[in-house]
């Protein structure tokens, strides 16, 4: 599995990601897991094309005591297998990796 992971986080600062990513709304059925939609614009054009049937297309965030890591994998939110999940494109990671960073950075957490 590809993924963008960010290791040795204290307790407080894993609790105050969380807080956000909850006040976010990005909370998953999974207890540790959110979902980071991705913006309809960066889908690929099957993944448009899919959205009614699929969407919304996201990726995983998992925390754990001292990590978080965000598997660099598109899902859909509705199904389990479709053509339409596949590993982020070039543009897909650049944005989910920037957005993680600055979400670390408006918190103040310095990785």
């Amino acid at each position: 599995m590809r993924s963008y992971m960010i290791e040795e986080l204290n307790p407080e600062n894993i609790e105050r990601i969380a807080k956000r990513l909850d006040d976010m709304e990005l909370t998953g059925a999974i207890e540790g897991v959110w979902w980071l939609p991705l913006p309809e614009e960066l889908l690929t054009p099957e993944q448009k094309e899919h959205a009614d049937g699929c969407g919304p297309h996201s990726v995983a965030l998992e925390m754990e005591a001292s990590h978080i890591k965000m598997e660099l994998l598109v899902r859909c939110r509705k199904v389990m297998r479709c053509s339409c999940i596949a590993y982020a494109t070039p543009e897909q990671r650049s944005h989910l990796i920037n957005w993680l960073d600055d979400l670390l950075k408006s918190l103040d957490i310095s990785v």
